[in-house]
């Protein structure tokens, strides 16, 4: 009688494309001089990840003098300067940087370029980040500026802040709005010009096109924050009016034209973190990402709305009732693209062979906490709610709930995604989750109450509360839970640093990846392919293991060859 046993063959690894430059261990003078994107792109992680920590650090102290009534730890004047630096920099040096970061790293790999389209302009992209960051920061040495992080005129006009701290402001935003422009042009140049053999429209990963839509919404709503803050400039030393209503200027001038740029500026920061989740999801689902199609067109479609709604930020100035009504109803438009992503990526889980690995722990935690802010958003875009909530904790929370989530946790799940790809370097899980768990059960009890603060009244932008006004505990829970994230972010950073030089070595496709990236070593050569391949789908790096199994005689995964015994 013969019975049948099964030898298990295992299926070859697919091995990084073989390439020929030299790689030597560079020194201070090449990072310095460098004009490849990689270097470019790390330089860009490194830096703004050291202003997010300057940030995190300020908002602390922030907390810490709201964590109990009539608090004196902070004077006023300390307090409106922290509050002002600490969303500058959030804004201006980590969130819309670190994604160009991210971009310059990934984007040529990704569509198989050898680099970017301007090597030299790339680098001043990052040099002039670099040294707006390094001017604005100086101020703190005179007199940081204290209007908050819109400059909301007549509070930024040179009657109200007469030191250079306001000055330092406006040099940032003009520095750092040269650095975006010159990169985001440099980033159009790219996907449309170098895009490997067979990658067309339909075919380029949804990273690429979210840094595509992007770069458009930087062209577009960069030149106008650039005139703004130069009309401030010369209000503020030139003796114009633009915005002095005493010599027929308008301060609500000043709101359409910093709007009119910052509700783009919002998607411009979240658009490239919707990249790398549809990017994360489907590796570790193991699946592929659910409506293609409709996740890219998307993400133009918010694009074009997001130009649309600047006024919905100004819900309680003085305007007609009908254009609250236009304004309401397009910034509802926008949860049903939104939606379409979200029911997407949900769709792209379901039933999926998941991999519980640190990456899609970020990704679920973006997923929860993104979907609480764009709810409370579809509540302040009701106008009469919004006059209710406008200038409140509410807001607050909601902010955070969107930046934080949209932002912060997909930059985590980027960093922790394409690390073994920078580095070479697996990172720890166990540290992964660790911080992961520490990240979001702080960050939501350090914002989900503050929606019951602001429904309490508690003001946003408050120096001191009564201990009467029912917010004590609020601002109690608020403050510890912002510790217990801060914790959790430092976990991660002991995990880079740690495993920088003790991680386990990465290979050149750690997570059976779908795009580029994953087909040259880990980290990659100075001139990425030496032969770049023909791309046939939109996930390219799977039809390269199917060829390499279909070349070893192995049909898929592991296959069971039975062999017969007497």
């Amino acid at each position: 009688m013969a019975t049948t046993d099964y030898a298990i063959r295992p299926v070859p690894q697919v091995i990084a494309h073989e390439v020929h430059a030299e790689r030597t261990r560079a020194r201070w003078i090449d990072w310095v001089t460098t004009t490849d994107h990689k270097k470019i792109g790390i330089l860009y992680i490194v830096t703004t990840f050291a202003f997010f920590l300057l940030g995190g650090i300020e908002a602390l102290l922030i907390r810490v003098q709201l964590a109990v009534p009539n608090n004196n730890f902070l004077t006023p004047e300390h307090y409106n300067e922290l509050f002002t630096v600490h969303g500058t920099t959030m804004i201006f040096l980590f969130v819309v940087p670190m994604m160009a970061g991210f971009a310059n790293y990934f984007l040529p790999l990704m569509i198989g370029a050898r680099d970017m389209a301007f090597p030299r302009l790339n680098a001043l992209s990052y040099w002039l980040l670099l040294f707006g960051g390094i001017v604005f920061y100086a101020s703190l040495f005179w007199q940081p500026p204290e209007a908050g992080w819109f400059s909301y005129t007549p509070l930024s006009t040179d009657l109200f802040t007469p030191s250079g701290g306001q000055d330092a402001w406006i040099f940032l935003i003009h520095i750092t709005g040269i650095s975006s422009l010159v990169g985001a042009v440099n980033f159009y140049a790219t996907i449309v010009n170098m895009r490997a053999p067979g990658m067309g429209w339909g075919r380029m990963p949804l990273f690429v096109w979210t840094i595509l839509i992007y770069a458009l919404l930087l062209i577009l709503a960069l030149p106008v924050i650039a005139g703004a803050v130069t009309m401030l400039l010369t209000d503020r030393h030139f003796g114009t009016h633009f915005f002095d209503p005493s010599q027929g200027g308008s301060p609500i001038l000043w709101q359409h034209l910093f709007w009119f740029f910052g509700h783009p500026e919002v998607y411009i920061m979240i658009l490239p973190g919707f990249g790398i989740i549809s990017e994360v999801l489907p590796v570790f689902a193991r699946k592929p990402i659910f409506g293609y199609k409709a996740i890219a067109a998307s993400t133009a479609v918010i694009a074009f709305l997001a130009a649309l709604v600047w006024a919905h930020h100004m819900f309680a100035v003085p305007v007609p009732t009908v254009v609250l009504g236009f304004f309401m109803l397009s910034s509802f438009l926008i949860a049903i693209p939104t939606g379409v992503k979200i029911f997407n990526w949900i769709a792209t889980l379901w039933r999926g062979s998941i991999v519980m690995s640190t990456p899609i722990y970020f990704a679920w935690g973006f997923l929860s906490i993104f979907v609480i802010g764009g709810i409370t958003g579809v509540f302040l875009a009701v106008f009469p709610v919004d006059w209710q909530l406008t200038d409140t904790y509410f807001v607050v929370a909601h902010f955070h709930y969107v930046l934080m989530g949209g932002a912060v946790f997909t930059i985590f799940c980027g960093l922790y995604y394409w690390y073994p790809k920078m580095t070479g370097r697996m990172l720890s899980e166990p540290l992964g989750k660790a911080s992961f768990w520490l990240m979001f059960v702080g960050f939501n009890l350090t914002f989900l109450v503050q929606h019951a603060a602001g429904l309490s009244g508690m003001p946003r932008r408050i120096y001191q509360y009564r201990a009467d006004a029912g917010w004590t505990a609020y601002n109690m829970i608020s403050t510890v839970g912002a510790f217990v994230l801060g914790v959790g972010i430092l976990l991660s950073v002991i995990n880079f640093m740690r495993s920088y030089k003790k991680g386990a070595i990465a290979g050149p496709d750690p997570w059976k990846g779908n795009t580029l990236e994953w087909f040259t070593t880990s980290p990659p050569p100075v001139n990425n392919f030496d032969e770049i391949p023909r791309v046939r789908s939109v996930e390219p790096m799977k039809d390269i293991r199917r060829q390499v199994e279909r070349q070893s005689g192995i049909e898929h995964e592991t296959v069971a060859q039975p062999t017969a015994k007497a």
